[in-house]
């Protein structure tokens, strides 16, 4: 496969010059955002709008500069993200629009509208096929995202205590999944109830379609019948009160295949196109409530139609770094324990890996690892 073309442009400025959503401009165009056909279409962003009282997500300024290029292009953009499958602030609708509103994302602030992804309750999606798919056959993707013409993925890179990091892979795939996909890529098993906080409304009841919940009349609480149920995590939308769990994590390289299978599914069949932005390095996910301090330095703005080159760039780049004193990441090479394992992202949790999502990716047709860097 041909080598895809990554472009990059660091974070430096100069005094009374272009400020850095100005230099987010000029790299996405350099990198042919233009060659797309946006005249008329709508057009989807996806990017994290960060949990609340964490503040390492990529700010609104940013989100504003590519909506506004896609709009220059004759575009129709709109902001979007799906809900999240554990209890936070992000598990419907209405919460996770008033979270981005909190963070800073508003019509005014970003320049065009704000659409949850999947709907009020995160049930509001589409099956969609997974050409080649080996994990996934039919990936639940929010029906918003799939309804746009044109998708972009706007990627705050940084590390991720499950997969080793969080890029644009991460953000398509695992972003774009409703409530049951991310359950689907996260989870092995099925449905429990936590009884003491369970209402007895049986609305989850009334999503399932095999028969696997069952509600005891005697206790006015919901069970879940384990020989029906599948695991499809339908119920979990339906449940306004977190009584709805699943604990079963699937293993770390089968969550990043499926990841990249669900990823692949959203942009096949359509114009794509890919950024991240590697600032604010921190640890763990923006699906946090906290954000430590970042592990490495802010390198830069990268941007590519390859979401696959785009993750192996900006990994790149983060490998060649020297860790940020004073970080989670410098405090456990410090230890008299520590196992190098000449991966920064490995090292800061050991348990992960990162390398098989991308393989995987490579695998089926997402992209290609190889890339030539246009620096700017």
């Amino acid at each position: 496969m041909e080598k895809a073309k990554v472009y990059f442009t660091d974070f430096r400025t100069v005094a009374f010059g272009d400020g850095l959503p100005t230099k987010l401009k000029k790299l996405i165009r350099k990198a042919g955002i233009g060659e797309i056909d946006m005249d008329g279409k709508f057009v989807a962003i996806k990017m994290h709008f960060g949990e609340l009282g964490n503040i390492s997500f990529l700010r609104p300024n940013y989100a504003k500069a590519v909506a506004d290029v896609a709009a220059e292009l004759g575009g129709k953009p709109f902001l979007t993200d799906c809900n999240t499958m554990y209890p936070g602030s992000r598990k419907n609708a209405l919460e996770h629009l008033r979270c981005a509103w909190e963070n800073g994302f508003s019509p005014l602030s970003v320049g065009c509208p704000i659409l949850i992804g999947d709907g009020l309750k995160g049930t509001d999606d589409v099956s969609v096929p997974v050409a080649g798919g080996e994990y996934v056959k039919e990936a639940k993707i929010g029906r918003a995202v799939m309804d746009a013409d044109v998708f972009i993925s706007l990627t705050h890179f940084k590390g991720h205590e499950a997969t080793g990091f969080g890029g644009a892979i991460k953000n398509i795939g695992m972003g774009c999944g409703s409530r049951a996909g991310k359950t689907e890529q996260h989870s092995g098993g099925k449905a429990h109830i936590e009884e003491d906080l369970c209402r007895g409304c049986r609305k989850c009841q009334k999503e399932c379609a095999n028969g696997g919940l069952v509600f005891d009349e005697a206790a006015r609480k919901m069970r879940v019948d384990q020989d029906h149920c599948v695991g499809c995590g339908r119920c979990l939308g339906a449940c306004n009160f977190d009584a709805i769990q699943f604990n079963d994590s699937a293993a770390n390289t089968l969550l990043n295949c499926r990841m990249a299978e669900y990823a692949k599914a959203v942009v096949d069949g359509r114009p794509h196109f890919h950024i991240s932005l590697v600032v604010d390095v921190s640890p763990n996910c923006d699906c946090h409530g906290e954000n430590d301090a970042p592990i490495l330095p802010d390198i830069g703005m990268f941007a590519s139609f390859d979401p696959v080159a785009l993750d192996q760039a900006c990994a790149d780049a983060c490998m060649a770094c020297a860790p940020m004193p004073n970080s989670m990441l410098s405090d456990l090479m410090s230890k008299s324990d520590f196992v190098d394992h000449h991966d920064h992202f490995t090292n800061a949790h050991p348990d992960t890996e990162w390398q098989s999502c991308l393989e995987h990716a490579e695998k089926i047709g997402l992209g290609t690892r190889q890339y030539e860097l246009i620096r700017l």
